[in-house]
Parts: C-alpha cells; structure tokens; sequence
C-alpha cells in the first residue's frame, strides 16, 4: 500500500510503501476511493492536538470498499462501501459509553490520530465504526459527510430549533449545513473572514439568507449560532449576535483560548456549549438527511501524493468547500 505519513509534528507528511495492513478480530480492511482533507487533519499535523500515535497516516473522513474482513466478520461486508469516521472505536464499558453518550469515551480511538487513517490506499478499521453508504453514489462527494457533516449535524442538534441560524467559518462543515437548514427552512446568516468575498457568495448561492465578515453585525437577532472556524476571539461575536435565550456552539475539536469579555454578552440566558466527536446514532439521522435534503458538496480533488498541498490550501482558506484525496488520481 501506499501512504502519506507524518513522522514528525510540524513537517510535511512523507509519501511511503508498506505491506497491505491484516485486519485483525472485529475489522475490515478498506479500498480507499477517496479521504476528505479535514480541518482536524492540520490540527493533529501542526500539533494543537498532542500526542498523536507517530508515525501517523492522517485523515479521518474515509470513503472505500471492503476488501478483507476480520476473522470474526461475516464475508458478505466483502465489495460494500463503507464510510470511517473520526471516532473509531469506544471501549463500551466506561460510564459514558454506558449512559449512550459515547463521543466521550474514556478510552477512545479516533481515526487519523489514534490510529491510521485515510490518506492512503488502504485502512483498517473497526467494523463497529463503518458506516455502510450508497454504492451509486460519488466517493469524493461523500467523503465530507463523514466528519463535517456529521459534526455539523451534532451542532445543529446542539443549536436547538431556532429558525435564524448564524454559522461562522464557511468552510467544509458549514456549506454541508447551510444546504440542511434550508431545506428545514431555516434561515441561515454566513459569517466568513474579512473580504472574504468568495466565501460569501459561495454562501448566498447555496440559499443563505445574508453572508458578511465576522466583524459585522447580523440585520436580525439570531437563535443560534455555530462556530466552525477554530478562533476563540469569535465567541464574543456570536454571543453578540444571537438573542436572549440564544444558542452559541463550538463545533471543533480545537479553538484558540476565548478572550475575557463582559459578562452582560452572555447574560440573558445565552447559552455557550460545545460539541465533542460524534455518535454512531448521529451518523444514523444524519445520511438520510443529505439524501432527503439533496445535499451537494463541493470539492477539490488531489492525488494522495499531493496532501500537503491540500493541507497547505485549506490552512491558508485558499479552498471553497473541501479538499478530497483520492489515491487513484495518484
């Protein structure tokens, strides 16, 4: 197989040869027709997120065929296309996992992080943790749905039922809940960085209802907001943007610290909270949903062997949308 590995933090992933991975008891091996670039991805390599198993094969939102099964895993998962989220495996006996709540697992492992991940030709992956998908459809149109879209989802659910929803970031995960929320029939305000005049068209002709940079100020109060991009500094924004009883949600695994800020912006029954990972039942609501819905992502493809490019693209916002690996275009 071949991989793109990071072997140091803070360096350029490194294009490497290794024997097929064996799945062992309670996995598959998975073909990989496509791996979404995430923003979690620059995380783990530029070191937000500590101690990664290294070496690590990156990359979390995976999309691919089974082509070897465990010992213990039926045969007839052979040739089906599987999707491999973030959370890739939960221990089923802390109390978390006990009270359904298994996105916070005491002894977790997450996929492109934890454990190798997606970019590259082949993975393993516990079998528990592989979301059967359409064989008809796109891999690369897929592969965003598998952590921006499933993140998003939660954060929705997080953001309660408000019709006027804020999402600031518009990037992978915003443009996959924009499509959503509209077809709920809620009316979405898209936040993106200053001048960023493409973002904000980008979210105008998906159906957003107003697009301007974060430093203004919505034409309504909204219900809720959710944040994307990874920088505490707009907390105080969104608390700022939302109405009494609002809703303001960090929807990544990683932000900058939050600034001190008057305690008058949340006050009035605001409320700050956080999403962490994702469940299995999430993933569960959340594919139908994009079939119902019609949702349309919005990608650029990259061979394998040039994903510090694409890394490169989404760290500097160069992207609309979401960078998609795919190993046959290698």
């Amino acid at each position: 197989m071949k991989a793109m590995v990071l072997q140091q933090i803070g360096k350029p992933l490194v294009c490497v040869e290794r024997d097929d991975p064996r799945p062992g008891p309670g996995e598959l091996r998975i073909k990989v027709e496509a791996c979404a670039v995430c923003r979690t991805d620059l995380h783990v390599v530029d070191g937000d997120l500590h101690d990664p198993k290294l070496p690590l094969v990156p990359g979390h939102e995976i999309v691919g065929i089974v082509d070897a099964v465990g010992r213990d895993i039926e045969s007839a998962k052979l040739g089906r296309r599987v999707g491999i989220p973030w959370l890739g495996h939960t221990c089923g006996t802390c109390a978390f996992c006990q009270m359904q709540a298994e996105n916070l697992c005491d002894r977790p492992l997450f996929t492109g992080y934890t454990r190798d991940g997606g970019f590259a030709t082949h993975v393993v992956a516990d079998a528990a943790f592989a979301f059967e998908l359409d064989a008809d459809a796109d891999p690369i149109s897929l592969a965003p749905l598998l952590c921006a879209g499933l993140i998003g989802w939660r954060s929705l659910k997080k953001a309660g039922d408000g019709k006027r929803i804020g999402l600031f970031g518009f990037g992978a995960a915003a443009h996959i809940l924009a499509q959503i929320c509209i077809w709920q029939g809620r009316d979405v305000y898209a936040f993106t960085r200053q001048g960023d005049r493409a973002a904000q068209r980008f979210a105008l002709e998906l159906g957003a209802t107003w697009a301007g940079s974060s430093e203004e100020n919505p034409p309504v109060p909204l219900d809720a907001a959710i944040i994307f991009a990874p920088v505490g500094d707009l907390v105080p924004s969104a608390l700022k943007a939302v109405r009494k009883g609002g809703v303001v949600v960090c929807g990544g695994i990683y932000m900058s610290d939050l600034p001190s800020m008057p305690y008058a912006i949340l006050w009035g029954e605001r409320e700050l909270v956080s999403v962490a990972n994702l469940t299995r039942a999430d993933a569960e609501e959340f594919f139908p949903i994009t079939r119902l819905a019609g949702v349309r992502t919005h990608t650029a493809a990259y061979p394998l062997e040039r994903a510090n490019e694409a890394l490169a693209d989404l760290r500097a916002g160069h992207l609309v949308g979401a960078a998609v690996l795919v190993p046959e275009a290698s």
